[in-house]
């Protein structure tokens, strides 16, 4: 394996560990509820409804 090969792989394994760092913090803060709650909302205007 050769030394560019290798940094890309250190990047991409740490990009999806910050990934993993960020949706376990925002799943922590119950953010994921919030989101819900909008898209529902915005889902109802679309129809008319809300």
């Amino acid at each position: 394996m050769n030394r560019a090969n290798f940094k890309w792989r250190v990047v991409r394994f740490t990009a999806f560990g910050m990934s993993l760092l960020f949706i376990g913090a925002g799943l922590a803060r119950q953010e994921h509820l919030d989101v819900l709650q909008k898209a529902v909302r915005i889902c109802l205007e679309c129809v008319g409804i809300g």
